[in-house]
């Protein structure tokens, strides 16, 4: 296989046009040689060494480089590194609860987080998730906390009447009743899990403002949506919120190596300085140098090939002509953001009555599109976590506006020849 720009071919030489992104993951495109020469400079000099004995200049530079991306409200913060990101989430969580206790809140250890949210694969990143089938089988194992509802416009909980003020409410009374919460973990954007579900505006700000007065952290999770996947560098600056821990991942090194991070804030960092003086956590490869130095050449071609400003394209919707697809019988929702969009597929338009689970329509629709040469990413449970079926587009950053409109040529296509299989 070999990959350039937004384009696959596989063993055989089928081209394909990745319009996911890899599940998210490529922003700035396949077959970039300079990060393949960056890793192989870094490998030739260092391969590999133990953060518990040294840290090396390339991670410095590139932690540097990486809080001046994440703006002013990180000024003063740091940068752990890890290899992806649920690694990313479990730190966070660890994070978090170790601030928590050098603040002197003993009793806070709980997290609370939403339904319908996806924040990874391990048992901890696990507990908060809200992704039902991803879950099931392992709750035996899983420790529960407390979930409150997600923003979902399309299937709003309280009729998109005065929603954002209902869903941070929810939030309000938690914290109120539940003091050993430590922190509050929340995509801006839904991931995978909801199909770029974007939250009333409003609804976010709100949410900041009641974990500050409650004590409660703030941790963004942005493996999906950040390094400039929503048309800003992270997705909560189109809300102007600054979380006290961001995790990242996935476009972070655009899939060069595995690679995640947790960014934290001053407060954080200064707690545990004046503390016990280190994050009590670990992996072996934490900060790997050669993850480094792909993350590293990463960050600069973004800002390079001014790529978060290709995200946002040129009225903030690039991916604005998905929208043709509304007039297919069973599309009922094209949502989304910059370069992350989702199609929700229904079975009635009027009622937004869902496929049922074990047809698996968006499946059917995926299946079709691989034939045309096109790579969508489908998913199954929007509605309660078994029936609803979407898409997600995430295409990499140098995706062309021709490749887009054929793209959706072919999405039109595939959709029509799934619902043919269903007669």
């Amino acid at each position: 296989m070999r990959g350039e720009g937004a384009l696959l071919w596989d063993s055989d030489g089928k081209q394909y046009l990745d319009f996911s992104g890899s599940a998210a993951v490529n922003f700035i495109g396949h077959g970039v040689s300079e990060i393949a020469d960056a890793m192989a400079e870094q490998a030739r000099a260092l391969e590999f060494v133990h953060a518990s004995n040294f840290v090396t200049p390339v991670s410095e530079e590139y932690a540097r480089e990486l809080l001046e991306f994440a703006g002013e409200d990180f000024r003063g913060g740091a940068v752990y590194f890890t290899s992806g990101g649920s690694e990313a989430v479990e730190s966070a969580l660890k994070l978090a609860r170790q601030f928590q206790v050098e603040a002197d809140h003993n009793e806070r250890h709980r997290i609370l987080s939403r339904r319908q949210s996806y924040h990874g694969s391990t048992l901890g990143a696990l507990a908060v998730s809200g992704n039902v089938r991803r879950r099931e089988i392992y709750l035996p194992m899983v420790r529960e906390f407390e979930k409150v509802s997600i923003p979902y416009c399309y299937r709003c909980e309280y009729g998109c009447q005065d929603c954002a003020a209902k869903y941070a409410a929810e939030v309000e009374d938690v914290l109120a009743a539940d003091p050993e919460i430590a922190a509050f973990i929340f995509e801006p954007i839904s991931g995978a899990t909801l199909g770029a579900a974007v939250p009333p505006d409003g609804y976010l700000q709100k949410v900041a403002e009641i974990c500050s007065a409650h004590g409660v952290l703030l941790i963004a999770d942005e493996v999906m949506t950040g390094m400039g996947r929503t048309g800003r560098n992270f997705a909560v600056q189109h809300w102007g919120i600054a979380p006290d821990i961001l995790v990242t991942a996935k476009g972070l090194s655009s899939g060069y190596a595995p690679l995640g991070a947790v960014i934290a804030s001053r407060k954080v960092v200064d707690a545990i300085a004046n503390g016990s003086g280190a994050f009590i956590h670990g992996f072996t490869y934490n900060a790997h140098p050669v993850s480094m130095a792909a993350g590293l050449a990463v960050l600069r071609r973004i800002g390079q090939q001014k790529l978060v400003e290709a995200a946002f394209g040129t009225d903030g919707a690039p991916l604005r002509d998905l929208d043709q697809l509304s007039k297919l019988r069973y599309v009922g929702d094209v949502r989304g953001m910059g370069l992350l969009a989702g199609i929700e597929f229904v079975s009635d338009q009027k009622t937004r009555q869902p496929f049922a689970p074990e047809l698996n329509f968006s499946g059917r629709v995926a299946h079709a599109a691989l034939r045309r040469g096109l790579l969508p990413y489908p998913m199954q449970g929007c509605v309660d976590g078994y029936s609803g079926d979407h898409l997600l587009i995430a295409p990499p950053a140098v995706i062309t506006r021709q490749q887009i409109q054929w793209a959706i040529e072919k999405l039109e296509g595939s959709i029509e020849e799934a619902a043919a299989t269903l007669k």
